[in-house]
Parts: structure tokens; sequence; C-alpha cells
């Protein structure tokens, strides 16, 4: 068995006015998955808890973000969340901060045997 990807999804949020990269990262999670109503576990023939989920997040500053929280928004599957320098944060035009903004990239896979 393999490790065969069968679907990516992009999602993009924001943080307009906190600088919370981790609010901006859940949004972001959360564009992604809602762009994609096809249920890929069943159209597999397999449990939803078999998806293996490897979500990579871009943010400008990938420290501040809560891993452990961007996990709590999967409803199945197992997730594995990486955090990069990537994203925008959008000064304000008269000082009091940034916007952020995050962008996510979600890949779906299954163990299984790949088409020949």
């Amino acid at each position: 068995m393999a490790k065969t990807r069968v679907l990516v999804e992009f999602g993009m949020g924001t943080s307009l006015r906190r600088m919370d990269y981790t609010e901006a990262s859940l949004r972001a999670i959360k564009d992604a998955l809602w762009h994609n109503s096809v249920n890929m576990a069943e159209l597999f023939g397999f449990p939803k808890e078999a998806m293996i989920i490897d979500a990579e997040i871009g943010v400008q500053q990938p420290d501040q973000v809560d891993v452990e929280t961007l996990k709590t928004i999967f409803p199945y599957g197992q997730p594995s969340i990486t955090v990069i320098q990537g994203g925008l944060d959008i000064e304000k035009p008269h000082g009091g901060g940034h916007t952020v903004i995050a962008n996510a990239a979600l890949v779906v896979s299954f163990d299984m045997e790949p088409a020949q």
C-alpha cells in the first residue's frame, strides 16, 4: 500500500484587527475545507478516519500559530499541520498594527494501491 494523493484544496483567511495568526490560519483552513463538498472517503470506500490530511499554512510569523488549535477544526481524518513563512502582513495606513493574511493548502490522501 502507498500513500496516494486524491485531493488538493486551497484557502485564505484573515485577522483584520487582532493580528491573530492562529485565527487567520483557522479561517484559511475553513475556507479550504468549505470549498470541497465531495466526500472522498465514501468515494473510495474508506472510513472518514482513514483520510490522511497534510495541511501547510503560510503566515508571516509561523511561531505565533497554535498548531494544536488548528487540528481541532478537522471533523475527521488524520491531520498533520506544518506552518511556514508565507502569507502577508498588511500595515494599517495610520499605524495601529496590521492585517494578517494566512494561506492554506490541504492535501488529502489515503493509504491504497495506486491505479495502474
